[in-house]
């Protein structure tokens, strides 16, 4: 619930600055992009700059979730493995001590 919260007021202080940044750079920039040029908007130019970071950090989130998932994979085997194999040495009967 907290969490919820949390991110509720951190959206809300996002879009509250963008709009204050909107509202205060009404300017125009030309943005040279080494195969085209763009004339564009000083807010849209950072929002689709910001759109652009938050989608890269989500891909690379993305590999680190899958890699971690992986390894949790890897180790619920080798758990496994290792309950069978002490489950099998449990049942074995002991040998006397001659």
């Amino acid at each position: 619930m907290l969490k919820r919260i949390g991110l509720a007021i951190l959206i809300i202080l996002i879009v509250v600055v963008m709009a204050t940044f909107t509202a205060n750079n009404t300017g125009m920039i030309d943005i040279d992009l080494a195969f085209t040029a763009v004339h564009t908007s000083i807010p849209l130019a950072f929002t689709v700059t910001f759109a652009l970071g938050w989608l890269f950090g989500i891909l690379c989130l993305g590999f680190f979730v899958l890699k971690l998932i992986n390894e949790r994979r890897i180790l619920r085997r080798s758990l496994r493995a290792t309950e069978n194999e002490v489950s099998s040495l449990r049942n074995l009967p002991l040998s006397d001590a001659d």
